[in-house]
């Protein structure tokens, strides 16, 4: 019986099971099986599962009563990869002749032993397959049932007809007219691979027979943020996580590097304006001061909104691109001596530098500098980062700092990745503060860590996470000083 993916689940509950009817749902399981079972007003009885262990069939029959009209076995099981028996399979079928027992095979074509066959020969078996994982059709929604044709009536009977649309339905014709054979041993290749490299990097993997790997871990929501500023996205289950195998070698070596820059960067790389330095009173004044000497009428929000659309990481050039958006005329050499003269000073008035302060303590850096090489990434002429870092005592915390005149300025990957290079490292992350340092990060294959300015402002602040969020940071950090916190909270050393 053709149906659309997953609706098999769905049409079980409704057609076997309501109220006074009762479930047996080994778990953690796939999430949708406790919905549809709820839908249909049915009760489900958990059974625990521990990840790793065999099926539990003793657990399981000792839930059987008179009640049960549905029993579960997912296998490989989903989220955790586990396996049931044939021999489990079989004994349950037999123990509990009034029940229907479910076989959910989603992911049988991954697993040592695919139980479909023996399922066959068993009267108040239904199977469930799907297009969706080996054959790598998860768009066209079709999925299949088997089992005996009554069973398959009540399935018909319990939703719409027609349940798969004519061009899916060819599209599932083509697909199983291929051959999956390579793609799945791809798949578990890469599913070995994985499980090692994350036992290197310090987790505890359970062994899965799906084409993911399942890890139980109290760092599971960070590891997944950190993992999707790369631009993967793995599931967390609160202290686990899912990671499916691409089945491609250039898109699992993408896979690779992005868990290995998650859990164990070689450098750590920071933006200095925002993130080390306080410069709402200094850069951030200069360009609003450049601009009313100029008679624009340009605002903090003007400002706001340019670094959030990117190609803003000289403030030279924002503060002419403001002037002249606000319909004043000025040439760039006459705003960059403006621009200087307010940040610099002059024998007349002290330059708006003298307000900067520290982001993260000197203490705090020093930790850091024990731990990993650092470096900085910043749109400012040297002059003015090493004038910084003098004035505060950090520059021996630093072994690289790469400035305007060192490469193309962000959003351009150049400087990231020129930091990178000096520090000879192959994975770090990127704490920075606007959506040029995000781009930048992703382009040298380091991972954007997104930073909060200092506002004081909660809507500004909501706003800055947003455009962090967009250009690709899949975190976000209050304030500079919580590296430290997520630091502890991810890392494996």
């Amino acid at each position: 019986m053709c149906i659309r993916d997953s609706d098999g689940l769905l049409r079980i509950a409704l057609g076997f099971l309501g109220p006074d009817r009762e479930a047996i749902l080994p778990s953690p399981t796939f999430e949708m099986i406790p919905r549809y079972i709820a839908l249909s007003g049915g009760t489900v009885r958990d059974v625990a599962w521990t990840p790793g262990a065999p099926y539990p069939v003793e657990g399981v029959l000792q839930a059987t009563n008179e009640r049960t009209s549905v029993i579960y076995i997912v296998s490989p099981n989903n989220p955790t990869g586990s396996v049931a028996a044939e021999a489990d399979l079989v004994r349950i079928a037999e123990a509990a002749p009034g029940a229907l027992v479910v076989l959910d095979a989603a992911y049988g074509e991954f697993a040592d032993d695919d139980l479909t066959r023996a399922a066959r020969g068993l009267a108040n078996v239904v199977i469930l397959r799907t297009l969706s994982k080996a054959f790598g059709c998860a768009g066209l929604r079709v999925g299949f049932a088997v089992g005996a044709p009554a069973i398959l009536r009540s399935l018909a009977a319990a939703g719409n007809p027609y349940p798969c649309a004519a061009p899916a339905l060819a599209g599932a014709s083509h697909a199983l007219a291929s051959d999956p054979s390579s793609f799945v041993a791809q798949v578990r290749k890469e599913r070995e691979d994985l499980a090692d490299l994350l036992g290197e990097l310090g987790l505890v993997v359970t062994r899965s027979q799906g084409n993911f790997v399942y890890v139980e871990t109290s760092r599971a929501d960070s590891i997944r943020a950190l993992v999707s500023s790369a631009g993967i996205a793995i599931r967390s289950f609160g202290s686990a996580l899912r990671i499916t195998c691409p089945g491609d070698p250039d898109e699992y070596a993408r896979l690779d590097v992005a868990l290995r820059s998650a859990l164990r960067p070689d450098a750590l790389l920071f933006d200095m304006d925002g993130v080390l330095a306080d410069v709402s009173g200094s850069y951030r004044a200069a360009i609003l001061g450049t601009a009313k000497g100029f008679g624009a009428a340009v605002t903090d929000l003007d400002v706001d909104a340019a670094k959030a659309q990117g190609g803003a990481n000289d403030d030279w050039a924002l503060t002419w691109r403001l002037i002249r958006d606000a319909g004043v005329d000025a040439d760039l050499e006459e705003v960059t001596a403006r621009f200087e003269e307010l940040y610099q000073g002059t024998p007349e008035a002290p330059g708006l530098r003298e307000t900067e302060s520290l982001l993260l303590s000197k203490e705090a850096l020093a930790s850091l500098a024990a731990r990993f090489p650092l470096g900085i990434v910043t749109g400012r002429p040297r002059s003015d980062a090493e004038d910084f870092l003098a004035r505060f005592g950090l520059a021996e915390f630093f072994s690289t700092v790469v400035t305007r005149e060192d490469a193309e300025l962000k959003p351009s990957a150049a400087p990231t990745s020129l930091a990178m290079r000096t520090l000879r490292a192959s994975t770090a992350w990127l704490l920075g503060d606007t959506p040029d340092d995000v781009v930048s990060a992703r382009g040298a294959g380091a991972l954007p860590i997104g930073v909060l300015p200092p506002s004081g402002d909660p809507a500004k602040d909501r706003a800055v996470g947003a455009s962090l969020t967009a250009a690709g940071a899949g975190l976000v950090l209050d304030r500079t000083i919580d590296l430290s916190e997520l630091l502890q909270s991810t890392l494996s050393r």
